[in-house]
């Protein structure tokens, strides 16, 4: 496959968030303006109120739902061995597959499923163990098929009927003898002797093989026409048309229907491994969701099985990362983060800067490409700017993210403040919303040396409904550290007005240990929070100073 073929997800960490998301959206865009090539942004979790509000004020798309991102049956190159109707004949299927170079051909319904397989070894079969003079009756054996294989031509009757009574004989004896073998509904083979010919119309015989090419005369023909009996002719002899007949056959009569060893397009690859080691047949029919076919994999496809090829954005952890990742073919990371565990295969464009936003590191990506990017793809950006920086609020935010902002909100024509007032009041709005629904929309889990914790945020300018939340997140973070196992959990419920956050701590010494690291005070209310004055960014106040305590 063609490098700007194959599909390339540009992706954020899980729970994201809103700047996780417009990266993902805007450095797709970027791409596929630059290269050309199949950028699609995925997202691996679901989207906050916050970025559902961006998308919809600017007319954009959810990107696709991506939870794994391991190599799947449709990441292979999958042989688009054509499917046949159940009717051919076994020489046809024969020469189909001397044709396309495959020993299995797939049999299909009108509708494009699957209804069986036909192998080679099925059709050496139908040759070496069929000793049944009536198993071409007892195939459903249509004329044409027939005619087809003899390279022969009707001369009375039709070729869409069929032969399905009788058996299959050469009239080698002279008449008299013909009478004792000869039965109603028999297919028999024979020369151009007319006394044979007559013999065997008038014995009620469904069809006459006039061998050689010889000529039929008019009487022949007319008393066949009057006795139903259908006649051809055919160019072999009476020794090779008898040895080909079988080959007219249907490959219904001989296919495979039932305990079909399938795969889906979205199986994945270490799944169907075992499946194929432990079967013996070389191919296997791939179908969609809805059971049409698609091609035929082999064990050999798997051989050259190429992973997902994935650009990271807003993160390089891969406790963050989607499911799979170590599978996959990480092409590019793009992100703000301190530095994390993410492995790769081989070298990759990795760009970080300390900046508030990776939407910032986009925007700057565009300009350098001498591309401006559109209204909506602006408007996404500077939204991520705003979201991550809480509108220039926090310590993370720089001048350059400000700047940027400030013309992507130009290009995109919003004004800050307003627009940040809707987006934020969006965000804040969580009637309805369950507890996990709150503590996981942008949660992020990280590890300091032997100790894992986890941290999720949400920021609000409604005092009175952060105040609430705690009552009920508390409990909810305790129950989640411990079905979790992580040594320690924490919430933060961040006031975007007086720059400050309630930390929630669970896990033994965890209160404790931020206060003193971040000169909190303990909250008059609840034991498990801590009060931190001009802490509003997880990254960057946050994150440094419980690893520090925690190493130390």
């Amino acid at each position: 496959m063609d490098q700007k073929e194959r599909r390339t997800i540009v992706i954020g960490h899980k729970n994201p968030d809103t700047d996780s998301i417009c990266s993902a959206i805007g450095y797709a865009s970027l791409k596929r303006a630059v290269t050309g090539g199949r950028y699609v942004p995925g997202r691996a979790g679901s989207i906050s109120r916050e970025t559902k509000f961006v998308l919809d004020y600017f007319g954009v798309e959810e990107p696709e739902l991506i939870r794994d991102v391991r190599t799947q049956v449709k990441d292979i190159e999958i042989r688009k061995t054509a499917g046949v109707n159940r009717n051919i004949s076994l020489k046809k299927a024969w020469n189909l597959m001397q044709e396309a170079g495959a020993v299995t051909l797939p049999v299909l319904k009108d509708n494009g499923t699957l209804e069986g397989l036909i192998t080679v070894g099925d059709i050496t079969k139908s040759y070496m163990n069929v000793y049944d003079s009536s198993i071409m009756s007892k195939a459903n054996t249509q004329y044409s098929n027939i005619v087809e294989t003899l390279e022969g031509l009707i001369i009375i009757g039709s070729e869409e009927n069929y032969f399905n009574q009788g058996k299959v004989l050469i009239a080698a004896a002279n008449p008299d003898m013909m009478e004792y073998y000869i039965q109603p509904h028999d297919l028999v083979i024979l020369g151009n002797r007319y006394e044979s010919q007559l013999c065997a119309i008038e014995m009620e015989a469904d069809c006459i093989i006039v061998c050689e090419g010889a000529a039929v005369s008019m009487t022949i023909r007319k008393l066949a026409q009057e006795k139903g009996c259908t006649v051809m002719t055919t160019p072999y002899d009476a020794f090779t048309a008898a040895r080909l007949i079988n080959q007219s056959m249907p490959i219904s009569y001989f296919m495979k229907t039932e305990n079909l060893i399938t795969f889906e397009r979205d199986d994945y690859i270490e799944d169907i491994r075992e499946v194929m080691a432990s079967k013996r047949y070389r191919d296997f029919p791939v179908l969609d969701k809805e059971g049409k076919y698609c091609g035929m994999i082999s064990r050999r496809n798997l051989l050259g099985a190429r992973g997902k090829q994935v650009i990271l954005v807003d993160h390089n952890e891969k406790t963050q990362a989607v499911d799979g990742v170590e599978s996959a073919e990480i092409l590019e990371i793009i992100d703000h983060h301190k530095l994390g565990t993410i492995e790769t295969i081989s070298p990759v464009f990795f760009r970080n800067q300390p900046l508030g936003c990776t939407g910032t590191i986009v925007y700057q990506m565009y300009r350098e490409a001498g591309i401006r990017p559109e209204r909506e793809i602006a408007g996404l950006l500077c939204s991520a700017i705003i979201s991550d920086t809480l509108l220039f609020r926090s310590p993370t935010c720089t001048e350059v993210d400000k700047r940027a902002a400030l013309e992507l909100a130009e290009i995109a024509g919003i004004q800050v403040e307003k627009y940040a007032g809707e987006m934020f009041a969006a965000a804040s709005d969580l009637k309805g919303k369950t507890e996990d629904e709150i503590f996981y929309q942008d949660f992020k889990r990280f590890t300091a040396g032997k100790k894992t914790f986890g941290v999720g945020q949400i920021s609000s300018v409604n005092a009175d409904e952060l105040e609430e939340l705690k009552g009920r997140l508390i409990p909810y973070a305790r129950k989640e550290r411990e079905e979790k196992g992580m040594d320690m959990m924490f919430f933060m419920l961040t006031n975007i007005l007086t720059e400050s956050t309630d930390l929630i701590c669970e896990g033994q010494g965890s209160e404790q240990m931020v206060a003193s690291a971040l000169h909190g005070t303990a909250d008059e209310k609840y034991s498990a929070v801590v009060h931190l004055p001009g802490v509003v960014s997880r990254k960057k106040q946050l994150i440094p100073s419980i690893m520090l305590a925690v190493q130390n």
